[in-house]
């Protein structure tokens, strides 16, 4: 079999600058920014006024790995 490139570079390219630094915080127990991984998050697509609607919505996004819903 013969390797397929898919134009990947093999070196990780030099940033264009480097980062600032940013501070942590907390947003309910996850934290975001300085050193935290990142967080996956999402927004609710229901009217907020069908509450079973939009909590039926948060279940299944967190059931998916969502760790910040809006």
């Amino acid at each position: 079999m013969t390797a397929v490139s898919l134009g990947v570079p093999s070196i990780p390219a030099k940033p264009l600058a480097p980062r600032r630094k940013s501070r942590q915080i907390m947003v309910g127990n996850v934290p975001v920014g300085g050193d935290a991984p990142v967080s996956v998050q999402s927004m609710t697509t229901t009217l907020t006024a069908d509450v079973n609607a939009t909590l039926q919505q948060i279940a299944q996004l967190t059931a998916a790995g969502c760790q910040i819903v809006r």
